[in-house]
């Protein structure tokens, strides 16, 4: 069964992609979903997609890629 997931980001293919590999990489459950699902996969990495976490992972998702750095400041 698939853990419920979360809306977490919303942007171009060619950006959604890359997300959902770094997020794996910091062992955060996530997938990828077309905004316009009907539209044909033509390759366009301009499309819109839709990147979803696990509920479980979200604020760990949203500190690691939204929250501002403390030693940028």
């Amino acid at each position: 069964m698939m853990p419920p997931m979360r809306h977490f980001f919303t942007g171009q293919v060619i950006k959604t992609e890359l997300l959902v590999e770094w997020l794996e990489k910091h062992g955060i459950e996530a997938r990828q979903e077309w905004v316009e699902p009907d539209l044909p996969d033509d390759g366009d990495l301009g499309r819109e997609a839709r990147v979803l976490v696990s509920e479980a992972h979200y604020d760990r998702a949203y500190q690691l890629f939204f929250a501002e750095r403390e030693d940028e400041l």
